[in-house]
């Protein structure tokens, strides 16, 4: 575990990782990690969440080999990483449901990002790289992993721990730049 003073430290600290050493996770950390995905808010308490766990290394890099793009080489990393975790959308309750039909909203694809980040946050505290992907093949993972054809999957994260402990600096837009006080016009 790393001990970051805080907040703002984990946050600086977290990154994308990419590369990934060939160590397993420990099954107490996994859970740790998914405790923190569960513990994320969401739209009236709906938790529209399935974690699915791939540790089994076959299995494991059959997923990660449908993350690939077959148009730009990227996410070819993902099979260094031991853990993959595959976030399934659920039904919201009524209550959700009817609020985003009302206002517009994908409340499940903003409870997703929430857990997700959950997720990256707690790994990065206990010294564990994460990566989250938004391309890959859904309807091979849901072959896979036995997924029904009507959920949908909302982000596959990798775990692993990281090849390097050289943290990039992160380039950010300035504070004023995406902070406006009381208008949108200053």
């Amino acid at each position: 575990m790393i001990n970051y003073s805080n907040f703002i430290e984990l946050a600086t600290n977290r990154q994308s990782d990419r590369a990934y050493t060939d160590k397993s996770i420990e099954k107490d950390k996994i859970k740790q990690i998914l405790e923190a995905g569960r513990l994320a808010p969401s739209a009236s308490n709906s938790q529209p969440w399935t974690f699915i766990v791939v540790d089994d290394k076959e299995l494991k890099d059959k997923v990660a080999k449908a993350t690939f793009s077959k148009l730009v080489s990227f996410n070819k990393f993902t099979v260094l990483a031991p853990v993959l975790i595959v976030m399934v959308i659920e039904k919201p309750r009524v209550i959700t449901q009817i609020g985003g039909a009302i206002k517009n909203k994908e409340y499940p694809l903003i409870d997703i990002g929430i857990a997700a980040e959950h997720i990256c946050l707690q790994a990065a505290e206990l010294g564990i790289g994460s990566c989250m992907l938004g391309w890959f093949d859904a309807k091979k993972i849901k072959s896979l992993l036995d997924i029904p054809k009507n959920k949908t999957i909302g982000l596959v994260i990798s775990l692993g721990y990281p090849k390097s402990d050289k943290k990039r600096t992160k380039i950010r837009k300035a504070f004023d730049e995406v902070v406006k006080f009381n208008s949108y016009i200053s």
